[in-house]
């Protein structure tokens, strides 16, 4: 078999990030560095010469000078050859390091093979539990216009932001992404400290979730894995753990497979 690396643009790789986010079938955290011209170095890879596998590398951004594997994925029927196929990306792409998510099996599968100094970067959560917390007399606000939200979800950039308050006094502050792959919204919050641990900050992450779905996408969350008392907040709030983000170095000794070729074109 022979094996092609070949420098590609995104809307090349378009109908094969579709089938990856397909069966992902959950939210992928850099699904949207795609969208910003110069962050990264897609390839196609081919299997005499039919179209296989594509992989992303990105160059910019949090990534610069230091060239990263976040996405990879092969076709069904190619999967067999699946690490010819990603030793293939890695020797055209030069990458140095990976961040990926756990829940997509066959990237971390791949990337744990030639990885060094692997590390989690944040857990992945997902909503699962309908809750019921009480306010505690706090009451919710939106301070971003709707048209500003409405147009977030529709160009997956920026989102809305709300505010909590106990007799006019903000002690929390929350919002929800949408910069990530449809229809996915990513909820974040942090609590006032003299407000801390008095149930607040899952009352408001419970109230973005019930947001997010009023606004048509499925809520999300991510935390550090150091960050104790922000993953209880979650799970409160019934989010549950699915996965990290993976990070982690590469090998620098990865050798193309025989009959490996690759091909610098647009």
């Amino acid at each position: 078999m022979k094996f092609q690396a070949k420098l590609s643009s995104a809307e090349e790789i378009l109908p094969l990030r579709t089938r990856l986010r397909e069966e992902m079938n959950c939210q992928i955290v850099h699904d949207s560095i795609h969208q910003r011209k110069g962050w990264t170095l897609s390839y196609l890879l081919e299997v005499d010469g039919a179209v296989a596998a594509f992989g992303s590398v990105a160059i910019s951004g949090p990534w610069t000078g230091k060239p990263t594997v976040f996405e990879f994925y092969v076709l069904p029927e190619y999967r067999h050859r699946a690490f010819d196929l990603f030793e293939t990306f890695l020797a055209a792409g030069q990458a140095q390091f990976f961040e990926v998510q756990s829940n997509d099996l066959l990237v971390t599968a791949l990337a744990l093979t030639q990885a060094r100094d692997i590390a989690t970067e944040s857990i992945v959560f997902q909503d699962k539990v309908t809750t019921t917390l009480p306010a505690n007399g706090a009451t919710l606000r939106c301070t971003t216009p709707q048209e500003e939200i409405r147009s977030a979800i529709e160009w997956r950039q920026g989102g809305g932001e709300w505010v909590l308050e106990l007799n006019g006094t903000e002690v929390a502050k929350g919002g929800i992404l949408f910069h990530y792959n449809r229809p996915y919204g990513d909820i974040y919050m942090g609590v006032d400290e003299p407000f801390r641990q008095r149930g607040f900050g899952s009352y408001l992450v419970q109230e973005l979730k019930r947001t997010c779905y009023a606004l048509g996408a499925i809520p999300a969350a991510r935390c550090n894995p150091r960050n104790i008392a922000s993953r209880k907040t979650l799970q409160r709030a019934g989010f549950v753990p699915v996965g990290h983000v993976l990070i982690g170095s590469l090998a620098n000794d990865v050798v193309m497979p025989e009959s490996a070729e690759r091909h610098d074109v647009h």
